[in-house]
């Protein structure tokens, strides 16, 4: 199954983050998205015409986000929207992440 066709599980904590092999796998399938901070986030950065689209990809986050019940930091101005996830109770990525960035790469693209 892919990415985009799963739903996140909630996490509970106490399990360990995905080691760097095992989020570059995962990688592979949402282009566009990156490791940061160490390894321990993914982010992408959306590029937009003007301020109202970008607002419009934070809306449509926003939705996702509600939905999956999964929350990235999201930051926007004129001419960009940035999406930065990872889990926050294990203070790096899990599965989720990933799942969430391809329903993301999906809906704005």
């Amino acid at each position: 199954m892919t990415l985009e066709g799963k739903t996140c599980e909630p996490c509970k904590g106490g399990v360990p983050p995905l080691s760097t092999a095992e989020s570059e796998d995962f990688l592979k399938q949402i282009p566009d998205w990156s490791l940061i901070d160490n390894n321990t986030k993914i982010s992408r950065t959306f590029e937009t015409d003007d301020f109202n689209s970008a607002l419009r990809i934070v809306n449509k986050v926003g939705e996702i986000a509600d939905t999956e019940d999964h929350h990235p930091d999201i930051s926007f101005g004129w001419g960009y929207c940035k999406v930065i996830l990872y889990t926050h109770k294990i203070n790096g990525l899990h599965e989720n992440d990933f799942i969430m960035a391809a329903k993301i790469s999906n809906i704005v693209n």
